[in-house]
């Protein structure tokens, strides 16, 4: 096995680091009136809702802030409206008029006005971070979004569409946490150099939400206090607590004392071992999210199609799917996730070193070459590296692996700095453009475009055919036309695209028997706690 270089820190001896302190203090079982979860956290980078693009942050401003749409907890089969009451539809389908729900206050106690839904779409756009994109799609740009989302009285908001996209689109992506609603009145209290409050939100927050962020250390914990004049009512837990505990083994160990109601990172074998223990229960919670992986276009050697074809035969997704990853991944081969909407249900690939060789070979380079493989510090991601390093070493391929946090990788693959990386993904909001914008859709390769949030332009890949393709199926109104467009541009990317899908996730949750209520649905900014007993 080739060498692994650790980003952050040796794995085996954080394993012994973590048990020798654990051994050595003594845990108090969980209060009755609190949630203690043991998770990594390491890719918590920011809470500003502007910028938020990871799972950890999306889970927790989901908790922290309500949206203007929602899939509430109760029914994640329905968008309704969050802070929004009611909303209408212009004839020609291009403005809507949102009316803001009356009674509803933020943690400081200010009233929920039209102000702060006009304040917090605009400045999304201002700001121009990473998610900003799932707004700017509408046709807003930093120019023109102050015209085209305005305040029309102190409980009505009119949104008006620039774009050539339905109406329906709009308010599936106002559901994300882009559309998340902020206290107009505490953010700019903060302002610092007209920088809309960004360096303070990134740490702290001023949502409506169920719960208002207490405490945030970056590497060791979350804690969340309880709204008690939420819309919903007051949550049954007057806080949660996201304990970071990056290794698998250890959370067990927790889950296991009793010392935490939650272990959410366990591996398979893990899992195997706590079935029909006394007091533990685990749930199966199906996920949107997928893993995947990417080359670098603009490398001299993974930009050939042959290249990118043959990595997708060197896989070996089934010894993976009943391996390490069995009941947490199964084999999925499109962008879009199964079992939802437009999704392609196909799995042209398999394992064939013979023709993955041969592809190699009728590139130039049956000599075989190297490459550096990204991917992140926690399971299954090195585990999987692994796999396809030892699979490339059968073709000739000498890879390299890098294991660094999220803080670090991230940022290197945003800047079109990787080889090849083995990332994850999950819908921003549940329409198949989510993840077809982002992975179909490059419509300026250029350096200095920054489109940063779309893995297409991370890879510098620009085919424009594909691009067309995606942009016509989000104006498509006929949804009988748009389903199959969609399933037509995931046979094609599946085949020319410089990604591999592999996998896609089932989130397998261990929790003390006592706890009840706790809502982890499909997409990684739907997991809600404010259902959550003991």
């Amino acid at each position: 096995m080739k060498l692994i270089k650790r980003g952050v820190y040796s794995v085996l001896a954080l394993v012994g680091l973590t048990f020798l302190c654990i051994s050595s203090v003594a845990y108090a079982k969980t209060p009755s009136n609190t949630l203690v979860m043991a998770k990594s956290i390491s890719d918590l980078i920011t809470l500003d809702p502007a910028e938020v693009f990871e799972l950890t942050g999306g889970e927790v401003i989901c908790n922290i802030y309500d949206r203007v749409m929602m899939f509430e907890a109760e029914d994640l089969t329905k968008l309704v409206g969050g802070v929004a009451e009611s909303y209408k539809i212009s004839g020609n389908g291009k403005t809507v008029t949102f009316k803001i729900r009356s009674g509803q206050k933020f943690h400081s106690g200010n009233p929920v006005t039209a102000s702060d839904v006009e304040f917090s779409l605009r400045r999304v756009v201002h700001l121009k971070k990473t998610p900003s994109f799932i707004l700017t799609q509408f046709g807003w740009d930093k120019d023109n979004v102050d015209k085209l989302i305005k305040a029309t009285g102190p409980m009505t908001v009119s949104v008006t569409n620039n774009s050539d996209f339905s109406a329906g689109l709009l308010l599936n992506a106002l559901s994300a946490g882009v559309g998340s609603v902020v206290d107009k009145k505490v953010v700019m209290s903060h302002e610092k150099n007209g920088d809309m409050g960004y360096e303070w939100l990134k740490t702290n927050s001023a949502g409506s939400g169920p719960f208002s962020l207490k405490t945030w250390k970056a590497n060791e914990l979350v804690v969340l206090e309880a709204n008690p004049e939420h819309r919903h009512g007051k949550p049954k837990m007057k806080r949660v607590i996201l304990r970071h505990v990056a290794e698998p083994a250890a959370q067990r160990l927790l889950v296991e004392k009793g010392d935490v109601d939650m272990a959410r990172n366990l591996t398979p074998d893990q899992i195997k071992g706590l079935k029909g223990k006394k007091g533990i229960v685990i749930d199966n919670n199906a996920k949107a999210g997928s893993v995947y992986m990417a080359t670098n276009n603009t490398h001299p050697i993974l930009g050939n199609a042959d290249v990118r074809k043959a990595i997708r035969y060197v896989v070996d997704y089934e010894g993976m799917a009943n391996s390490f990853l069995a009941g947490q991944y199964k084999v999925h081969q499109s962008f879009w996730p199964g079992g939802l909407w437009a999704s392609l249900e196909n799995n042209p690939f398999k394992q064939d070193l013979t023709k993955a060789k041969s592809l190699v070979s009728k590139a130039g380079h049956g000599k075989g070459f190297k490459i550096v493989i990204d991917t992140l510090t926690t399971a299954p991601f090195p585990e999987i590296a692994q796999s396809v390093q030892q699979s490339l070493s059968k073709i000739g391929v000498e890879a390299e692996i890098i294991l660094s946090e999220g803080k670090t990788l991230w940022p290197k693959y945003r800047a079109r700095k990787h080889e090849l990386i083995i990332a994850r993904w999950s819908p921003d909001y549940v329409d198949p453009h989510s993840n077809a914008d982002a992975f179909a859709h490059n419509p300026d390769n250029r350096q200095e475009a920054k489109l940063t949030g779309k893995p297409a332009w991370r890879t510098s890949w620009d085919d424009k055919g594909i691009t067309a393709l995606t942009e016509a199926a989000a104006r498509e109104l006929d949804l009988v036309k748009r389903e199959q467009m969609y399933l037509d541009l995931q046979r094609q990317f599946q085949q020319t695209a410089p990604f591999t899908f592999m996998f896609q996730s089932s989130e397998q949750l261990v929790r003390q028997d006592r706890v009840k209520g706790f809502v982890s649905g499909a997409n990684f900014d739907l997991v809600f706690y404010r259902l959550v007993s003991k």
